[in-house]
């Protein structure tokens, strides 16, 4: 979730990439960076935290006249956000920013440090700059040599490298992170990670796809695929800077829903090594004489750790608990040795799970953080951390992070299976297979989420809706109702399906309104009874099932999928569209909902 923007003109370079930058605010950032090519010389600057940082620390520079930029706001996948590890990262001539994750970054270092090569910073991007001066050492020309770097990185990446020996010259390429060209009749070129930085300069784009590279001058494009030159077709860019922050969609928390897919990506990699999970995060004595799970989180964090408390009883068979931190501080906890203690938080500075991760610290536990903040106030309390690599969330209701955190859980419990030998081989190769499968499956598809808008105009009114689940899927009807009342501000409950008969049934009616989580992997039939005993006192279902449920007034079918895990995260994101889609129909607004705060540091 990194920013990138880059520059070939006569203008201010330094002010075209800081005023990019700006526009690449909302995708978070935790340190910034510029580096500047001019008459054969590269200049860089490099500067934590805000912007502002980074504006001050170059104010007395110019840089007008012919030469060529490029730009970075980084947020942390590999490294601590300090300076050393802000990008752009050099070498001996050339200068690259990133974003994305390199798979193979370790492979790729430890043989440059057999070749003598020194490393300054702990991310994966600086192989890549070392990894091109190394091939162009081999007497390769500058292109030649971007190329055959370009073809030994495995991962994710959008890049940007400016190098000495052709100073007129941006190398790019792209692989599953967006990156995009930009052209005006002035003969400046630009880059960007959005539309945003290049509205009200660039007057038409060009989309890269997965897979290509090349290079850009001020007198032309090269374009390449598998070393295929390609066409490249322009299009108009829309002048409306808030649109394109959103890419197109109405709102950001539609944006975050959309991206799931890619960001899930993210997560994954580098994490997911053959038939292993794989956390380089993770001392390896860390989990010796572990023999018990304790997860505190809040809100919808708290959700991801109920969900995972599932999981590790089921996959690593260890005793799990999950609590509520607010609850937990004034409790007078018994905490047990040999428990590992796991907080979670979006922000890494939630002021209760804060408190509550003080509170086992003290009582001497190990400690691990599930967290989307490198450096905040958990992180840095926790004795190991696990990044989520969501990226920032604008929308105020939570929903890339709560995926990220459930796939980090779901990834952590078979982690923590293969380290108790409670797994053999082929359950996690079959894990593994649908842990890859993930970005596909949160893809949206436009005719699910019409169906979605079309039949939410039907759940406007009524006296309150119960999301009901069974097993995993009852925290998921819990975050179900949570994501609804949060930007609807209509009553949801989430409820355990098998409870309902147990008192919340007084209130069925036609206007009680019944969200049914229904997989098939998982106790469906006691599930079905449950609805049909609802549906007998006259409430409203809609039924969410890759099976059609003759008694449900709505029916939304999911994929015919063999794994719970999938079914899990496909009614996710229906129930994600589902909140966004009622509240739309009220005129709310989705992203600022009212009386909340994203990140909330106060009890």
């Amino acid at each position: 979730m990194c920013g990138i923007v880059g520059y070939i003109g006569e203008r201010e370079k330094k002010a075209i990439l800081l005023d990019g930058l700006k526009e690449l605010e909302y995708r978070g950032y935790d340190s910034a960076g510029i580096a500047l090519l001019k008459d054969g010389k590269i200049t860089a600057f490099k500067t934590t935290g805000k912007l502002e940082n980074l504006e001050h620390k170059t104010s007395k520079i110019s840089s007008e006249g012919f030469g060529i930029g490029i730009g970075h706001t980084r947020w942390a996948t590999h490294g601590k956000p300090t300076e050393l590890n802000a990008h752009p990262h050099w070498g001996e001539h050339a200068f690259v920013v990133h974003n994305g994750i390199i798979e193979n970054y370790q492979e790729l270092k430890d043989e440059l440090i057999q070749n003598g090569v020194n490393f300054l910073s702990q991310t994966d991007t600086e192989v890549i700059v070392h990894l091109f001066e190394s091939e162009l050492a081999k007497g390769e020309d500058t292109f030649k040599a971007f190329e055959t770097t370009v073809a030994k990185l495995k991962g994710a990446y959008a890049i940007l490298l400016i190098t000495t020996t052709a100073p007129d010259t941006i190398f790019f390429a792209k692989n599953a992170v967006p990156l995009i060209i930009g052209q005006n009749d002035k003969g400046e070129k630009f880059f960007g990670s959005s539309d945003a930085p290049l509205v009200g300069h660039a007057q038409e784009v060009f989309y890269l796809e997965d897979g290509q590279y090349g290079f850009l001058r001020q007198d032309g494009l090269g374009l390449y695929k598998d070393k295929v030159a390609q066409k490249t077709h322009f299009i108009p860019l829309p002048q409306d800077k808030a649109f394109a922050q959103k890419e197109g969609f109405r709102f950001f928390m539609e944006k975050e829903i959309y991206e799931q897919g890619r960001v899930i990506s993210e997560t994954l990699m580098g994490r997911v090594k053959g038939n292993k999970i794989n956390f380089e995060e993770i001392p390896s004595n860390f989990l010796q004489d572990i023999h018990s799970v304790k997860i505190c989180a809040c809100g919808t964090s708290y959700h991801a750790g109920l969900s995972a408390s599932y999981l590790f009883e089921r996959i690593a068979k260890v005793q799990a608990h999950a609590e509520i931190a607010s609850e937990f501080r004034y409790k007078d906890p018994l905490l047990l040795p040999n428990t590992l203690f796991v907080a979670i938080s979006q922000s890494g500075e939630t002021a209760d799970t804060l408190e509550a991760l003080k509170i086992a610290k003290a009582a001497g536990l190990k400690t691990l953080a599930i967290c989307n903040v490198d450096n905040s106030s958990i992180v840095r309390l926790a004795d190991a951390t696990i990044l989520t690599r969501a990226g920032i969330e604008k929308g105020v209701a939570s929903t890339k992070a709560f995926a990220t955190q459930v796939a980090v859980l779901w990834m952590f419990a078979l982690f923590m299976a293969n380290a108790r030998k409670t797994v053999d081989e082929s359950y996690l190769t079959k894990e593994i297979k649908a842990l890859l499968k993930l970005p596909n499956l949160l893809h949206v598809k436009s005719s699910m989420h019409e169906k979605i808008h079309r039949l939410s105009k039907r759940y406007l009114h009524g006296h309150g809706f119960f999301f009901i689940g069974r097993d995993i899927f009852f925290p998921l009807a819990l975050e179900g109702a949570l994501k609804l009342k949060e930007i609807s501000y209509l009553h949801a409950e989430g409820y355990p399906a098998g409870e309902m008969k147990h008192g919340p049934i007084a209130l069925a009616d036609s206007g009680l309104f019944t969200i049914a989580l229904m997989p098939q992997n998982s106790l469906y039939e006691k599930i079905k009874s449950n609805v049909e005993e609802l549906s007998a006192r006259d409430a409203t279902i809609l039924a969410i099932s890759p099976k059609p449920f003759e008694l449900a007034d709505d029916f939304i079918q999911t994929g015919n999928h063999d794994h719970l895990m999938h079914e899990f995260f496909e009614m996710m994101l229906i129930t994600q569209l589902l909140a966004l889609e009622v509240s739309v129909r009220l005129g709310n607004d989705v992203d600022m909902p009212r009386n909340l705060a994203k990140s909330v540091t106060v009890e």
